[in-house]
C-alpha cells in the first residue's frame, strides 16, 4: 500500500501566547469558541501571526483540507490502496481512516478537525475515522516502515509526475509538504530517500497530490 504524509502541515490550534491578541479573540467570538479551540487562520489572524516562529509555513488549514479532499476523493482511496497521514507543523500526527468522507465545505472541515484536537479521535459506528497523537515526523516513519521515502520538493532532483509514480515500489511512502511557503525542515528531509522536483515553479499542495496520485492509480488500474 503507498502512505501519503502532508508534511509539517499548516495546521494547529491557536498557541496559548496568542490567544489574548484581539483580532483572536474577535473571532473566536464570532465562532461561540474559546480561542484555544479554533484553528489559527492569518486569514483572521494576520496581525496576531507577525513575527511568530516560522511564520510563513504556518496558519493555512485550508491548504490541508484542499489536498485531502484531493486525496480522499479518488479511487485508489477508495479501493484501500492509499493510506494517508497529516503530520502538523508542530508534532502532531492524525491518520485518515477507510472511507472517510472528509466535509467539502471548509468551515464543516474546521468544525470537525478542531473536534479532534480536542478530543483526540472522532468515531462512527465503532469505527474510528480519525485520530490525532503527539509524534513527530521521524516517529511516524518508523511506524509504518515504508520501502522508500519520495519528498516533492522545488529543491530536489528534476523529475516528472509519470516517472516517479513509475518508480513506487510496494510500501512506498510519498511526501507533499502541507505548507503555503518555505521547505522541508531538515529533520524531515533527513528522512528521505530521494528528493525530487516536479517543476521549475512551485506548485500547491493539492495540485501536487492531485497529479501524483492520479499517475500512480494509473499504474495500479490501467
Amino acid at each position: 500500500m503507498l502512505s501519503l504524509i502532508l508534511a509539517e502541515s499548516s495546521l494547529e490550534l491557536i498557541p496559548k501566547e496568542l490567544q489574548p491578541h484581539p483580532s483572536v479573540i474577535s473571532h473566536a467570538h464570532k465562532l461561540d469558541k474559546h480561542p484555544s479551540e479554533i484553528f489559527l487562520d492569518n486569514s483572521w489572524h494576520f496581525a496576531a501571526m507577525k513575527g511568530i516562529s516560522n511564520e510563513i509555513k504556518r496558519g493555512r488549514p485550508d491548504l490541508v483540507h484542499f489536498s485531502i479532499l484531493e486525496a480522499t476523493t479518488i479511487p485508489l482511496f477508495y479501493e484501500n490502496k492509499v493510506q494517508i497521514f497529516i503530520h502538523t507543523i508542530d508534532d502532531k500526527v492524525i491518520s485518515i481512516g477507510d472511507a472517510v468522507h472528509i466535509p467539502k465545505s471548509y468551515h464543516r472541515f474546521a468544525g470537525l478537525f478542531e473536534k479532534l484536537f480536542l478530543e483526540k479521535s472522532i468515531n462512527s459506528e465503532n469505527h474510528e475515522l480519525l485520530s490525532i497523537k503527539n509524534q513527530s515526523f521521524s516517529d511516524l516513519i518508523d511506524e509504518i516502515k515504508p520501502s522508500q521515502v519520495i519528498g516533492l520538493s522545488t529543491t530536489g532532483k528534476p523529475s516528472t509526475f509519470e516517472k516517479i509514480a513509475s518508480n513506487l515500489v510496494d510500501n512506498s511512502c510519498v511526501v507533499v509538504g502541507g505548507f503555503q511557503k518555505g521547505h522541508f525542515s531538515d529533520p524531515v528531509k533527513n528522512r528521505f530517500t530521494h528528493l525530487f522536483s516536479v517543476g521549475s515553479i512551485s506548485l500547491e499542495a493539492h495540485v501536487v497530490v492531485a497529479r501524483m496520485l492520479y499517475e500512480y492509480e494509473k499504474t495500479i488500474f490501467m
